[in-house]
């Protein structure tokens, strides 16, 4: 890896800290100024994943409110392991397994009102990571995405260009992520169609929250050792350093971009519990990001282990590109 390269993206990555809109409702997702434009993006999407109606529900899924009034779903698998969808951003604020241990995190100073993008969960980061041209992190957290499919252990949700994107980013798009549990792991994929004629480039990234009883008790193991990475907490643009460890433990301030690791396994000791991020197609890097020594944010109970394709993807018309992660439990070694 060049350092110039990512020394040039050095302010691309960072927590959130930009102000953003407010809710927005799912109707301008879905409307429209052309009339033509959305029927041509009807066919399109009927061509290629059939018609409307041929999407399912079960009887036993339903859309519920929290006390804020924001809509989610309920995952449940066959033997009791849960998770939460919000509609709001398409965000996984939970996942527990049979035990009851939840392994994904909403931070306490988190609004769960729809007043700005949920700080917690899998929060998605799209059609830009960090800072950029556009606003902090792209739009996808902070609109209504809308369920397509919906059964008591899958939701299938889906964003669409609207008048408030295409303010932001003028491209024809769509974006389909999808959540499934079963006994053994949460599944997700991430779908990106380029629906119109024009190319397009975009980064992506799955801005993940996990749990943990406390820092002290946290290592983080994969394919870290020998590899460069960019160190944002050192100097006004990061710095490149290379990692002499294979499992990481966090102890000061990190907001690290590790390129070509895509395979991180969190350990905690205090639940005795690991987690795998299987980035199984797409997610090509992973970032740790903790806000070491602040209370307010709670940093002693998540790390950050983001799920990320840095470097932009130029997307030609009609093409697609996919992003599949798994989250996989088990007791530690």
């Amino acid at each position: 890896m060049k350092l110039t390269l990512l020394a040039a993206v050095a302010t691309t990555t960072s927590g959130f800290t930009t102000s953003v809109p407010p809710l927005r409702t799912a109707t301008p997702l879905f409307a429209s100024k052309a009339a033509k434009k959305k029927a041509a993006r009807a066919v399109w999407i009927e061509k290629k994943y059939g018609s409307e109606d041929t999407a399912t529900s079960d009887s036993s899924a339903a859309v519920l409110k929290n006390d804020d009034g924001l809509e989610y779903v309920q995952l449940t698998s066959d033997n009791g392991s849960k998770s939460e969808v919000y509609l709001f951003g398409g965000v996984v604020t939970s996942y527990q397994d049979a035990d009851g241990t939840d392994f994904i995190a909403v931070r306490p100073d988190a609004k769960m009102d729809g007043s700005k993008p949920i700080s917690g969960g899998l929060s998605h980061c799209w059609p830009q990571f960090g800072p950029g041209a556009i606003q902090q992190h792209g739009f996808a957290r902070n609109v209504n995405w809308s369920i397509v499919d919906q059964s008591s252990d899958k939701v299938v949700l889906e964003m669409l260009p609207s008048d408030y994107s295409k303010d932001i980013w003028d491209k024809e798009f769509r974006c389909e992520f999808t959540v499934s549990i079963d006994d053994e792991q949460l599944s997700t994929k991430m779908l990106v169609d380029n629906t119109g004629e024009e190319s397009w480039d975009f980064q992506a990234a799955l801005h993940s929250y996990f749990t943990v009883s406390g820092m002290d008790q946290l290592e983080i193991a994969g394919s870290f050792e020998g590899k460069e990475f960019l160190n944002k907490m050192v100097g006004d643009e990061g710095e490149m350093q290379t990692e002499d460890r294979s499992v990481i433990t966090i102890g000061e301030e990190y907001d690290r971009v590790y390129k070509g690791v895509n395979d991180p396994v969190l350990k905690d000791a205090g639940t005795g519990k690991s987690l795998a991020v299987i980035n199984s197609e797409g997610w090509e890097d992973t970032v740790l990001w903790n806000p070491y020594g602040d209370e307010g944010m709670g940093y002693n109970n998540f790390v950050c282990v983001e799920s990320v394709k840095f470097d932009p993807v130029s997307l030609a018309g009609g093409a697609s590109w996919t992003g599949t992660m798994a989250l996989k439990p088990s007791k530690t070694e």
